[in-house]
């Protein structure tokens, strides 16, 4: 199995995140419980991103797996 990202959907996922919550999301692109990780990565060198969400609300969280402003949509998907 490669140990490049791949895309999960040229579009960011749109989720309800909660101020002070810790999530791991999927930097492999192989979760099936996008975009979030459900251990998918394990036959890979790549990790999830752990962050702990700042404040409460719907956020655009990467979907390609190519943002620079990861976990968060930067637009790259529009390039790909």
């Amino acid at each position: 199995m490669s140990d490049e990202p791949i895309c999960a959907q040229k579009s960011p996922y749109q989720v309800q995140l909660e101020a002070g919550k810790a999530y791991f999301w999927c930097s492999c692109g192989r979760s099936a419980k996008q975009p979030f990780c459900d251990g998918s990565h394990k036959a890979t060198s790549l990790q999830p991103l752990r962050f702990v969400a700042e404040s409460s609300g719907v956020f655009n969280l990467c979907g390609c797996k190519s943002t620079d402003d990861k976990p968060f949509c930067d637009g790259t998907h529009n390039m790909l």
